[in-house]
Formats: C-alpha cells, structure tokens, sequence
C-alpha cells in the first residue's frame, strides 16, 4: 500500500529548516499566501508560525476553531500585557509588529468591564452616523478623487483612489479641520506604508489629540464629538486611542477591502455578466481575499489544550481569517449556507463594530468609480502585480488601470461639509500626500 507523503513547504520558505517555524512575512509570502495556509493545515486546525522576524505565535487556521477562539472571551483574552513573549523580553523593542499589537486603552485590546465600556462608547457613537450623509459623503469624495485622473485616461487605482478615499471620507465623519486631516492623512497612510513609521505615528497622535481637545471646546456633529458627549466619560488619553485606533485600523481594512475587490472585478469576467456586481464582487473578496488576513491577538489566560494543541499561559494566538474562510471542510457549507458567514468582520465580542458603514463606503466608492468611468480596464498582465508582503493585511502595492478619458466631474452646489469652514492651516507634516485633505475642501467650494 502506498504510504503517504509528507506536506511540501511552498518554495522560497525555510520552514523547518533548522526547526524554525513557517514565516508569514517577505516576497514569497505575499505572492502565494494560499500555498501556505495549505500546508499550514498539516498541523491541524493551528499552526506554529513567525509573523515578523523574532515574533512567534500559534495561528489559528480552521473555521470552526477561530470561532471558538473568538467567541471564548473567558479562556481568552486580548490585553497584550498578557503576552509572555513580550514580558520575558524575547520580543524586540524595534519590532514591526509591536504598533498593532502592544496594549492601548481602546476597545481592541481590553477585556471584561473595561472592553464593554469602550466599545459601548463606539458602537453607539457610529450608529449615529445617518447612512444617507454617509453616501453622499463618499460621492463627493469619489468624485473629487476622479477629477484629479479622469481626463488622463488611466491611473494607479490604490495609490489614486482606493488609498485616500477611506481617509478623506473619516476626516469629514470625524469633523477635522483642514489642518489636523491633513497630519491624520499623513500619519495614517504612513504607519501602514511602514517608512518612517515611528514618526508617522507621532504625526498622527498628535492630530488626534488636537482634534479631541477642539471638539471639547467646540463640538459638532461628528463622531469624535459623539463619543465625548458619550456617558461613559472617556477620558482625553482613552479618546487619544479609540479615535487613533478607528481612524488607523478603519482605514487599512476599507484601503484593501476597495482594491481588493477592484482587483476581483477586473480580472474575473463573471462578474460582468451576473446580477448583484459588486455585492457579489465583495462577498468572494472577504471570503477568499479579505483585507485583513491575520489578526484578532489573543492570549490564553492558563495552561490549557486547545484544538489538539497544548498551549501556555500569555502564548500570542492569531486567526487566520484568510485561511479559516478558504478551508476544505467550508466550500460546501459557502455554497449550502449565507454567503456572509465568513469571519472577515471578526466574530464575538470583539468583531469589528462598524461593519455597516465600511460596507457601505466600500459599495459607493466602487460603483461610483464604475459609474464614471464604464470601460475600466486593467492595463498591465495580472501576473504582474505586487502585492504588499506583510502577515496582518492584505493589499495590492498598484493596480493600474485604463478608460476612456472623459471630462472632469462636476463640482457640488454648495458646501456641505462641516469640517470646511473649520479653520486651520496646513503644517510641516504637508509632505508627499499631505494636504489632499485641503485640496478637497478646496475644491469643494469652487
């Protein structure tokens, strides 16, 4: 009888090479993640894997067991002040992955009291967002960004559109002057394109604190006024990182959730020829491209086995989104079931609470850009694109396109825009896609 053979790592990866674990990180990586999420599911539903060099963590990579990671808020927790890593000092202090999974006091990262507190103060302070504002905020937007390619007849579809959009819509639902958008622009899209991180995040914690400190003299009728008036009284420092951290991880999840699925729409012709285009188009992406891809940390709180696996008190547990939502056991359940059961959005106490919205921006920004520009069409060979090598996320570096050049859209009416008549002037952080937020209030009252 033939004997079975053992799973083969994807090229490129060292894994096992001196019993090291299975990288999630570099070139070969982000080319073919599916080739190693199959090979991760050998070890069954979790998988010991390296996240960034010197960052070592148990990836959860089986559906059923994600879910009952994330909805197991007592055997698990998020505050990453459990992390033994980090507290024996096995992690270094330069580390890539410690600004997105050190401790803050934001919803995110707390548990218990504390978590329902902070994410109370969110999830009713971004259900007060009106849906119909919200539309007609991201057309404007949409087609501010339009105008400036539109007559040139092609343009970078991320860096161009899908990357400014989500920033410039937040600013307007967060009320920032044009001074402060201008540094959360900056900061943001700086933390995530990871060159000079560490000032970046300066920039944006410091618009951030300006803008809490305005809405408590002045507020409006935003969502950083919202959760100020919020009556779990938070505090400027916890303001500090809830409004970071909606405005940060917001922006990074809708910036790949529009590429991705522009990629989809562009490179599979099916989509053109069935009803429901783009609500199709994003269902698939989060199920089989979601924009984040490893993520949700976690940290039993004992010795404890877990889907097979024996695990220790403080061990950085991750789920794999990307791989629970493409797993064998799950093609006929998709295809039986909702096609919106993946976990894209999270799942349990902590799934992401702004769901609806970023749907929603996602579904506009796309059709409005279909809308006025028809014949877009990819113009290099799909094998040709890049995309952008990391474990937590997954976007493309380009996606270039062609159309028809058409005429520069028109200029709304009148300016509705709160954030437009706020004064303010742009500062030293207006470098590189600094100030695109002024430009738009700019061009709002012309």
């Amino acid at each position: 009888m033939d004997q079975p053979t053992a799973p083969v790592p994807p090229p490129g990866c060292p894994a096992h090479q001196a019993g090291g674990r299975v990288p999630l990180y570099g070139p070969e990586f982000a080319a073919d993640p599916q080739a190693y999420y199959t090979y991760l599911r050998h070890y069954g539903p979790t998988a010991p894997v390296e996240i960034t060099p010197g960052v070592e963590a148990t990836l959860v990579t089986d559906y059923a067991a994600a879910l009952q990671l994330l909805q197991d808020s007592g055997s698990f927790r998020k505050d990453a002040r459990r992390w033994r890593d980090l507290n024996e000092g096995r992690i270094s202090p330069d580390s890539a992955a410690l600004p997105l999974l050190s401790y803050r006091p934001a919803c995110m990262f707390t548990d218990g009291a504390e978590h329902l507190r902070l994410r109370q103060s969110v999830t009713e302070s971004m259900a007060r967002i009106d849906q119909l504002r919200l539309s007609k905020s991201v057309e404007r937007i949409s087609d501010f960004l339009i105008s400036q390619f539109n007559e040139r007849g092609s343009a970078d579809l991320i860096g161009s559109y899908a990357k400014q959009l989500p920033l410039l819509v937040f600013n307007e639902l967060f009320g920032c002057t044009a001074d402060i958008g201008d540094r959360v622009f900056f900061g943001v899209s700086g933390m995530f394109d990871g060159v000079n991180a560490d000032r970046a995040i300066g920039v944006l914690f410091q618009a951030v604190g300006e803008l809490v400190a305005l809405k408590r003299r002045k507020p409006g009728d935003d969502v950083t006024s919202w959760l100020l008036q919020h009556h779990t009284a938070l505090t400027d420092e916890e303001m500090l990182h809830q409004v970071s951290l909606l405005l940060g991880a917001g922006a990074e999840a809708l910036v790949n959730l529009i590429g991705n699925t522009l990629h989809r729409l562009l490179t599979d012709d099916r989509y053109a020829h069935e009803g429901g285009l783009i609500d199709e188009a994003m269902d698939d992406t989060l199920w089989e491209n979601p924009p984040m891809t490893n993520y949700a940390a976690h940290y039993p709180v004992s010795d404890m086995a877990f889907a097979d696996q024996k695990l220790i008190a403080g061990d950085l547990m991750l789920v794999s989104f990307a791989a629970a939502n493409t797993g064998p056991a799950l093609s006929a359940a998709r295809e039986a079931g909702s096609n919106r059961a993946h976990l894209a959005w999270g799942a349990g106490p902590h799934a992401c609470p702004s769901k609806e919205p970023a749907r929603q921006i996602a579904v506009s920004a796309i059709e409005n850009l279909l809308n006025r520009l028809p014949d877009v069409e990819l113009s290099v060979p799909e094998e040709s694109l890049t995309w952008r090598p990391g474990a937590f996320s997954r976007g493309l570096v380009t996606l270039p396109a062609r159309f028809t050049p058409v005429k520069p859209v028109g200029r709304p009416r009148q300016n509705t825009t709160q954030a437009a008549s706020a004064p303010g002037s742009a500062g030293a952080a207006r470098q590189d896609q600094a100030g695109v937020w002024s430009k738009f209030l700019t061009w709002l009252t012309k």
